[in-house]
């Protein structure tokens, strides 16, 4: 007994000494993702007498929301950025690839109504009465003006990817005088083709590599996307296996460093980073019956300059049907840039072209 007795407090003894243990390993993985945004923090601060590092929140669309603008020269011209997702802002991964933009333009984010730290700056509740295009739409236009007056632009180069180039399309139609030019990053012309193509590619992918789960899980929500609704199930399968045959990210099969990159960011706490799912989670399925009947292939002029950035492996939103609007649209000028490397993430899969093409295409447009 005394044997059993002292074999259950030793075991009890090692229980604390593990939970110590792990704990003295939580706080050592704190201290060193601490130290690792302090790193990025520094690499990214902007020194020139002339830059411009700002990060605060102000009143759009009855809300406040996060704005972040940073550049080394404010006489430079500014971008507007506007975050996919919905939901998936883009200032806590811009360390990843925006530093040299920002000697030739001033780059501005704001983290959408429900999304990244605005998430937390509003009841959800009363936020999701508000989710829907239309709102989006009048919000990116209240930040334009905001920006332009903050800063003493004249106008802005309107650039927007995925998800963001719904409402940024909207807004430069509905506005154009606030842009000298528009730039599309996985352009959404329409959604229902794209998502089509998407199953497309994915279900020709798995049939050649014999993916039997793949496949098994693309035919159970076939013919896609039909007649059928496209509900939050089946466009979550719909997504996952062309993203895993590099639809998302070229040549991989995930994007640990876009998905696990906010962890790095020195404008992100651990909890904002958590809300970047929950504003996932309160925005999608909202939109989702908007979203899906989203269709810009009748719009057969525009009015200002358009530029898009083509992943020629894109098949999340797949190219093709962008690569057709673009040549029977009229505009003041437009241009195709393709990026051999990349798909959907061009800013971050070719960050180097992505410099070099703002350079070529848009700032001469920013005049």
């Amino acid at each position: 007994m005394k044997k059993m007795i002292a074999a259950i407090l030793t075991g009890l003894l090692m229980l604390g000494a593990n939970a110590q243990g792990q704990e003295k390993d939580k706080e050592k993985d704190a201290a060193l993702y601490a130290d690792a945004r302090a790193a990025v923090a520094d690499l990214q601060r902007i020194v020139a007498p002339g830059g411009v590092q700002d990060s605060y929140k102000t009143r759009i669309g009855g809300i406040d929301q996060w704005l972040n603008v940073r550049g080394q020269d404010r006489a430079n011209p500014m971008i507007l950025f506007v975050h996919g997702g919905p939901a998936a802002p883009i200032t806590p991964t811009m360390w990843q690839f925006q530093r040299p933009i920002e000697e030739y333009f001033t780059v501005a984010h704001y983290d959408q109504r429900g999304a990244g730290k605005t998430y937390g700056e509003a009841d959800p509740a009363t936020v999701a009465k508000t989710i829907r295009i239309a709102r989006y739409v009048d919000d990116l236009i209240e930040v334009a003006e905001h920006l332009r007056r903050r800063y003493g632009q004249q106008k802005l180069v309107l650039m927007a990817h995925s998800w963001g180039t719904i409402p940024a399309l909207a807004a430069a139609r509905k506005r154009p005088g606030l842009f000298y030019a528009y730039v599309g990053i996985g352009q959404v012309i329409s959604v229902r083709e794209n998502e089509r193509l998407g199953f497309d590619y994915a279900l020709a992918q798995a049939r050649q590599h014999g993916n039997r789960e793949a496949l098994r899980e693309l035919q159970s929500i076939a013919p896609y996307p039909g007649t059928r609704p496209i509900t939050r199930e089946r466009i979550i399968v719909a997504r996952k296996w062309p993203q895993h045959y590099g639809g998302l990210s070229a040549f991989r099969s995930t994007s640990t460093y876009y998905f696990n990159g906010p962890l790095l960011s020195p404008d992100y706490d651990a909890h904002q980073v958590k809300a970047i799912d929950a504003g996932s989670l309160l925005t999608l399925g909202r939109l989702l019956p908007e979203f899906v009947q989203v269709d810009y292939s009748k719009v057969d002029t525009f009015p200002i300059p358009i530029v898009m950035f083509l992943g020629r492996h894109d098949y999340t939103t797949p190219t093709a049907p962008t690569e057709a609007w673009l040549q029977q649209l009229k505009a003041p000028s437009k241009q195709a840039v393709w990026f051999e490397r990349s798909a959907h993430m061009a800013p971050w899969e070719e960050p180097g072209k992505t410099l070099v093409s703002l350079l070529q295409y848009v700032r001469p447009l920013a005049q």
